[in-house]
């Protein structure tokens, strides 16, 4: 069994794709980051950067104790490690498929977090802001389409992996960054594509029910954080008792 630690949001949705797609047990355990629940030490122990998505794999392949992961990309090359799918064995494919895995880490993920922020969720509009994110996001979106034409397929070639998983949450939320996928026909054929998979729709669905309007101090909780704050919360957050 592996517990999964969750809230509904693009880094959260890449391991409940990945866990639906694989067939594998788990427990969600809701994480509500608005009311600060990432801050809670045993939360802490086993994320200590007080962030979600996060798992514990109760039945590791060798068979010792209990393995806590981390990072969405690293949760995601954990369970294609431990299934032995969605990521390739062979070496020329396998690294297209995590440079583009690193590509939503380090490029997408954060540009798109940055320019729904400015977007969605300062309480101030920084024309700015807006402006430098929403062309970055343009351009990974270009970056992405002239990918897709090239592969005719997935993202990494004509197999569907985990680079796949990673990227679609994010593009799923094109809409709230003002991007029309009719831009971007590659894109649009691959996103539609995927989004009639069973197992990405059973993903996306998880809890999607508490996807609400945030509150000025779920804000605070979310957007005020400091190391300070972050050790200040963690001390006086009790073990949650189940």
């Amino acid at each position: 069994m592996i517990d999964l630690h969750y809230w509904p949001t693009p880094n959260g949705w890449k391991i409940s794709i990945m866990l639906e797609e694989c067939g594998l047990p788990y427990r969600c355990i809701p994480v509500n980051i608005g009311k600060g629940e990432q801050f809670r030490p045993e939360f802490l122990a086993i994320s200590p950067n007080n962030r979600m998505p996060a798992i514990v794999d109760h039945a590791p392949a060798d068979g010792g104790p209990a393995v806590p992961v981390f990072e969405s990309g690293a949760i995601l090359m954990y369970l294609a490690e431990k299934t032995g799918r969605f990521w390739s064995t062979q070496v020329r494919q396998r690294y297209q498929e995590m440079q583009w895995l690193m590509w939503q880490m380090g490029g997408l993920g954060p540009m798109s977090g940055q320019n729904g922020h400015f977007r969605v969720y300062a309480p101030e509009k920084v024309p700015y802001a807006i402006d430098r994110y929403g062309r970055e996001v343009n351009r990974l979106y270009g970056v992405l389409d002239g990918q897709l034409q090239r592969t005719g397929a997935h993202v990494a070639g004509a197999e569907y992996s985990i680079a796949d998983m990673a990227i679609l949450p994010w593009i799923r939320l094109h809409t709230a960054y003002e991007i029309a996928l009719d831009q971007f026909p590659h894109l649009q054929r691959w996103h539609d594509m995927l989004m009639q998979r069973p197992a990405v729709q059973a993903g996306l669905a998880l809890l999607q029910e508490l996807r609400t309007p945030i509150t000025e101090e779920q804000r605070k909780v979310l957007f005020g954080q400091t190391a300070d704050s972050v050790r200040a919360s963690a001390s006086t957050q009790q073990p949650h008792q189940k």
